[in-house]
């Protein structure tokens, strides 16, 4: 069966993303700051934003040739800058493509090259990478700019060969094969939590509102979503290129920040951190969690330190969030239906595969057809690849990602549970639970690995005194019959979620050893 969103259908504004954006509903001064460097204080106003990003467009016009459908990439961590280069290639009828600030010289070249990438920004700190890979990607050295206002073995900064003094107005098309129709067809995912769940504030509100940026988070750039809608709401968002507990906290406490959203890798760096409990955070009105699933005793210990509500969302950078929080539990934000491994549609309280449909759906992965058909089926719906329910009163429980389910003989053991109840024991700062074919067993057992506090040495002792404390928490089947290893630092993404193939792959090596 559909389970269909409880939440009213909300009108699409049937205009370009960066009208959209920049359409100002709240009537803000164009004396707001919008985007505000948490370090070096460097801001935009909404004025400046918009007066720079269509400098930026034109410039891209005028002196790359940049034309309707051109695509432009960004390798660069997250900064104050990193709005005008994204909104200036959107206003100029482009594309963007977002790269991974870990990538290697390959792997960016090979990126550059599948998205047909002509024009380069990138971060000074990468540009050797970035040098090493144009000459496999072919983007001519005129192409590539810098992020900045320093010249670099003959690269110069973006600003100096595409803003300048430069005035000549864009202009945008709404109908057409050659203005933004185009953009709002093939992006619609940069604005995808406004078309979901839009973040509505009052003409006051958005006068004093401030979001905090996280670090980078997702795969379609470091400013993800959020950038989008708090724009568009006139709200103040604050930037930060990496994370620190202690920049995190200062910036809380100088700007009066509101709205924080943060992966639970950084909810578990604040609770572990006495420092964060020496800055004044009580501005903070709501944290927002994603990424990865956020553990009830974690989630219990920040409140009782801090006294913030958190809730939980869900979503991926094909779809945007599809789950959103409602009190404290989990509604559905668009159309969805749960199917069997043999393609049937499951009702109420019956786990299965999460797809869901709306017009939040990427359109498809780039030159890609035979993936995009295989997650994307005939009626549109998306395959998420997670495991969840729905009961009778729309609330959703999701278990796991498919891949990750660890099959115990005829059962399925979620590695998230174990790991939020590792997480409880004293000695432990961080853990992931992974499972691995027992040829002895001749099944998928579950294994720990255990990230150790500082007072703490790893011992076999203490080793098999965590896996009995968390065994004992457990039926049967959910066993930690692989052990207790230690690491140093559980592997994560910039996004703070766990890398298990990382892990799947050490395994391998200590297992042999």
């Amino acid at each position: 069966m559909i389970f269909n969103s409880k939440y009213p259908d909300i009108k699409i504004p049937q205009v370009g993303i960066y009208q959209y954006v920049t359409s100002n509903p709240n009537k803000i001064s164009e004396d707001k700051v919008i985007y505000l460097d948490g370090i070096t204080g460097k801001s935009y106003t909404f004025g400046e934003f918009k007066h720079e990003s269509k400098k930026f467009a034109a410039g891209l016009q005028d002196k790359l040739e940049f034309k309707h459908s051109d695509v432009l990439a960004i390798f660069s961590p997250n900064q104050v800058d990193y709005p005008i280069v994204l909104f200036g290639a959107i206003a100029a009828g482009g594309k963007v493509a977002t790269i991974d600030t870990n990538n290697k010289a390959t792997e960016l070249s090979y990126q550059s090259t599948d998205s047909s990438a002509s024009v380069l920004i990138v971060h000074p700190e990468l540009l050797e990478i970035a040098i090493e890979a144009s000459i496999d990607s072919k983007i001519l050295t005129s192409k590539i700019l810098l992020f900045g206002d320093q010249e670099i073995k003959g690269y110069k900064p973006y600003r100096s060969i595409l803003i300048g003094d430069r005035v000549r107005p864009i202009k945008f098309i709404l109908r057409g094969g050659r203005g933004v129709e185009g953009i709002v067809k093939k992006y619609y995912v940069l604005s995808v939590i406004t078309l979901i769940e839009p973040i509505y504030y009052t003409p006051e509100e958005a006068k004093s509102t401030t979001a905090y940026l996280l670090y980078s988070s997702g795969t379609i750039g470091t400013q993800k979503c959020i950038e989008r809608t708090h724009t568009n709401a006139g709200a103040t968002t604050i930037i930060h290129s990496s994370f620190s507990v202690e920049t995190f906290c200062e910036s809380i406490q100088k700007y009066k920040i509101n709205l924080i959203y943060a992966a639970p890798e950084i909810i578990l760096k604040l609770v572990n951190d006495p420092l964060a409990q020496q800055f004044n955070l009580s501005s903070v009105d709501t944290i927002l969690s994603a990424v990865a699933p956020l553990g009830d005793k974690l989630g219990e210990e920040f409140y009782e330190m801090f006294k913030m509500p958190i809730l939980q969302t869900y979503g991926l950078t094909e779809t945007g969030v599809v789950l959103r929080p409602q009190s404290d539990t989990i509604k559905n934000a668009a159309p969805a239906k749960m199917l069997s491994e043999d393609g049937r549609e499951l009702g109420y309280n019956e786990p299965g595969e999460l797809w869901v449909h709306g017009p939040n759906i990427m359109k498809g992965y780039l030159n890609n057809k035979e993936v995009t058909d295989a997650v994307i089926d005939k009626d549109g719906f998306f395959n998420t690849g997670e495991i969840a329910y729905i009961d009778e009163q729309g609330n959703y429980l999701l278990v796991i990602e498919k891949k990750d389910l660890i099959n115990y003989k005829d059962f399925q053991v979620v590695p998230s549970e174990l790991e939020s109840i590792l997480l409880t024991h004293d000695a432990i700062s961080d853990a992931a639970v992974i499972g691995y074919y027992s040829e002895e067993e001749a099944t998928e057992i579950p294994i720990a690995y255990v990230t150790i506090k500082n007072e703490h040495e790893q011992t076999q002792d203490l080793a098999k005194k965590i896996q009995s404390f968390v065994d004992e928490k457990v039926a049967t089947h959910k066993k930690l019959r692989g052990g207790v290893l230690f690491i140093d630092r559980i592997p994560k993404n910039e996004a703070g979620k766990i890398l298990k193939k990382l892990l799947r792959e050490k395994l391998k090596n200590d297992i042999n050893e």
